[in-house]
């Protein structure tokens, strides 16, 4: 079974991307990499270049002034399925 994952936007043309493990349990053995595992590669290809997040929205106020100011923002992040763990 293959997985999904939202990661920050990648750059634009970005296909297949090469990531350091931090951590690889293959049935009882765990490695604990420290930052990384040496040796261990995961490999991921771009399903979609661009999702947009969630709504979240931003409200600043000053107490008892009659000040406000509302913003909103939506973050965008790239969509990226693991093909591989070596």
């Amino acid at each position: 079974e293959k997985e999904s994952l939202l990661v920050d936007l990648l750059p634009e043309g970005t296909k297949e991307l090469t990531l350091d493990a931090l951590l690889v349990i293959d049935g009882d053995k765990t490695k604990v990499g420290t930052p990384t595992v040496k040796g261990a590669v995961v490999k991921a290809k771009v399903v979609e270049a661009e999702v947009k997040g969630d709504k979240i929205r931003v409200i600043r106020y000053k107490a008892k002034k009659r000040v406000h100011k509302e913003n909103g923002h939506r973050q965008k992040y790239s969509r990226i399925e693991i093909t591989s763990i070596k």
